[in-house]
Parts: structure tokens; sequence; C-alpha cells
């Protein structure tokens, strides 16, 4: 999966580019068929164009069949940067990101120092911008240093550019305050993303309570400490009216709460990660640490309300949950590892094998948490942002830690292999990953 991607892409694309013969998915429209499409100063200008609308010096990419996507958008990620640069920077996640087909990344603001005044959230995005690879929009801290006491200043960091706010990983136990902080983010109309697990029933734990946690002898958490945090987060959105996203959700019992919100018209929308649909406690086998994440994994019959949850329409996006950590942060006993996994290079595969068509699968990855966001991404109308995904649904590549784009190798899917291969990623009409076969193998251009 290791490729190239643009160091310091150009201000602006070179020449207009045409694709053609190449599967056309847009979530956004329904659209999914073959076509070809124009981009033309970083902008789609057409769709199946005329001849004569093409320019003459226009780039031509042949998909030879391939599939044509929007880029794909991530709602959470953690790239280390600040604080801790040995785990992940911001480049290096941006490398990992585009060799996936990401375009846009939510970044998390749970770094050292937080992401809770203007000053430092403008930086990031700036920062983005100077690497020019994938689009960053990072998250406001709801509470400073996102340790769940103290309010953030949410107005001066929305107007700063802050699309949502969130503590991360850190649940807030004080209901009081967290009621204050839903009424706050109503008067602004901001996106609030919470990570739904009870403290005092998790505090300590690294797996689920059951069979295998039992065997290796490590702390539990029953999996009712997301259900019990979700339905206090869902009762203080009703009362506050405010836009309340909930966050890795793993379990049938929580997702059954949120249904059933839902069907009340609450404000309420959720998101998982890959491993909640594709893996279970089983994974962890003889204490395999890339396989300890937050919240741990579940049982076989919540993987399952996962799927089905996903199907349904429950779940709204799949996250990439990119949570970057070093040999040393993973050498550990169990119990004292880092809990996280990689997940920007391998989203778009494991979530292509959910078992959902591709078309829902990329609505997950798309237009779904581009809306969330309020962004202008995520679909391939003319006019839009030429922000796009060219992948073989069918091309298989197997994942080699130590071997993935970006500094971090902590993936929970080491030794996988999915179908979905990334041949180019474009960001606003200029290719900023080339997968390594492309210029010999599967799409063509001159």
């Amino acid at each position: 999966m290791n490729g190239k991607s643009a160091k310091k892409p150009a201000p602006g694309p070179d020449t207009p580019i045409l694709f053609t013969n190449v599967r056309l998915i847009d979530p956004a429209s329904g659209r999914d068929g073959p076509g070809s499409l124009l981009v033309e100063h970083g902008r789609i200008s057409a769709i199946d164009p005329s001849g004569s609308a093409v320019p003459a010096n226009a780039r031509h990419v042949d998909g030879q069949g391939a599939v044509l996507a929007p880029g794909l958008v991530d709602l959470r990620a953690s790239l280390g940067e600040p604080g801790a640069e040995y785990r992940e920077t911001l480049r290096s996640g941006s490398e990992a990101a585009v060799a996936g087909g990401i375009t846009s990344i939510g970044v998390m603001p749970d770094t050292d120092p937080a992401i809770d005044t203007p000053a430092l959230l403008t930086v990031i995005r700036q920062r983005g911008e100077e690497i020019g690879l994938a689009s960053l929009y990072p998250h406001g801290a709801l509470t400073r240093a996102s340790r769940g006491e103290e309010m953030t200043e949410m107005g001066l960091l929305q107007k700063a550019g802050a699309l949502a706010f969130t503590d991360g990983v850190h649940a807030i136990g004080n209901t009081k305050q967290m009621r204050n902080l839903l009424s706050y983010a109503h008067f602004l109309d901001a996106l609030v993303m919470l990570h739904p697990q009870d403290i005092d029933l998790s505090r300590g734990a690294c797996a689920t309570s059951g069979l295998q946690a039992t065997r290796l002898g490590l702390p539990q958490v029953t999996p009712a400490a997301e259900a019990m945090m979700v339905a206090r987060d869902l009762r203080l959105a009703e009362m506050t009216g405010a836009r309340v996203h909930l966050t890795n959700i793993s379990t049938a019992e929580a997702l059954d709460l949120i249904r059933n919100a839902k069907a009340r018209g609450l404000r309420v929308s959720c998101d998982t990660a890959p491993p909640y649909f594709s893996l279970t406690e089983e994974a962890i086998g003889d204490y395999r640490t890339y396989a300890k994440l937050t919240p741990p994994l579940r049982l076989e019959k919540d993987r399952l309300a996962v799927r089905a949850a996903l199907a349904d329409g429950t779940i709204d996006a799949v996250t990439s949950d990119h949570s970057p950590a070093d040999a040393d942060d993973k050498r550990l006993p169990f119990a004292q590892a880092r809990a996280g996994g990689t997940g920007l290079v391998t989203l778009l595969g494991v979530t292509l094998a959910s078992g959902l068509s591709l078309l829902d699968a990329l609505r997950l990855l798309t237009v779904n948490p581009a809306r969330l966001l309020g962004l202008e991404a995520g679909t391939l109308s003319v006019g839009a942002k030429a922000d796009l995904c060219l992948f073989d649904p069918q091309s298989e590549w197997t994942v080699h830690a130590g071997e993935l784009p970006g500094l971090a190798q902590n993936t929970p899917f080491d030794g996988w292999t999915l179908k979905g291969r990334v041949l180019k990623t474009f960001r606003e009409g200029r290719e900023v990953y080339t997968a390594p076969a492309t210029a010999t193998g599967h799409s063509s251009s001159t």
C-alpha cells in the first residue's frame, strides 16, 4: 500500500483533467454507473461532457473501469501533533490519509496542548494548507485541556473554523457541566461529539466483560457502560435541543437507544469505526495489544448489531478513529499498553467488506460525514471541489504493519487481505497520491 504522495503540491492544477472509462459513484445523487468527468480549475466542471466541451490541453485519465468516487471524509482522526509527533505528525497522517483515498479529515483536539484556543486551531488549519495533501479541519475542545471541567471559548473557536466540539475519548462525567456545555452549544448551533463511556465503570478496564477477558485475567468493563452514558447524553440532548453526535458506538443496547431517539426526532447522530463491525473480543488473542482499543472490542452479538445499524441507517458515518501509537506504546503488558489503532489507510477496504453495496458503503464515508460537518465535500456534483478517489473495488492488497504509509503502524487489521485498492487521490484537482503500480498498471493517463 506504500505509494507516492506529493510533498508540496503546486498552488493549483496545471491542466484540466478528463476521467474516462470510470464507474462514477456519487452517493449524494445516487448515481452508480459508467461515465466520464471533467475537472477544471480545481472543480468538477462537467459529468459526461461532450467532446467539444473538453479543452484541447486536458490530461486524459483512463480509469479502465475503476470506481471514481468523492474523496473520503473522515469525521475523526487523531494525528499526534502537537505533543506526540513521535507517534504521528500532521504530514505523516496526511500522507496516510490520501493513500487511503481520504481528502478531508476532522482532526481531534485532545492533543498536548489541546486545541482549545482559536490561535492553535488556526495553526492546524494553516499547516494543512501548507502540507497540501488532505484538508485538515481541527475540532475544538469542549473543555480546557479536554479535562471535562472548564468550558472553552466555544464561540471564538467556532469563528476560527471549528466545525464540531469534543474532548475526544475523554468522557465528561459531570452531568450538570455536560448540560451547560450542550445548552451553550445549542445557542451556537454547534455539533458536539461525545465519547459515551461511563467513567466509573470504565476506569482501569481494558477488555469487555466476558469469557475472553476472564480467561486472560484482564480488568473488565460491562458493555452497559456505553449504553448508560448514551442514555444520559440523549436525555440531555432532549432537554437542551443541542446537536449531539455519539462516537464509536459498539453495542446493541446503545444502538437501540439511538434508534429510538432518532424516531422521536432528537437531533442525534452517531458513528462507528471498522473494528466494531469487523472484529470481536477474540481478536485480542493472547494479549495482542494492536487490538486494544477504546471502547474495547465487543461480543459477536454486538458486532452483528453494528452491521445491522449500518444497513438500516441508524449509524450515520464510519470513521477511521485513527489513534496512532509507536512500538513502545504497544510493547507493554496488555493492561498498560496504549489503547487505539491506526485506521486511515484501511478505512475504505474494511468498510467495503461490511456487506453493504458500494453505494451504501461510500455514503457512510463521503456525503454523510460531510453533511454532519457542513463541509463542501463528499459529492461529484458539477461545481463541487474536485476531491476525488479512484479505486479498484476488486483489487486486493494485504495489510502489513511496518509497511503502511504514515508513522503509526498499530493496526488491528495486520495480516488482513482487503479489496479496494486506491489508485489515485485528488484534492481540488491536484493528484496527491498515486499507487506504485498505477503508472504501468490499472489507471493510465496522458
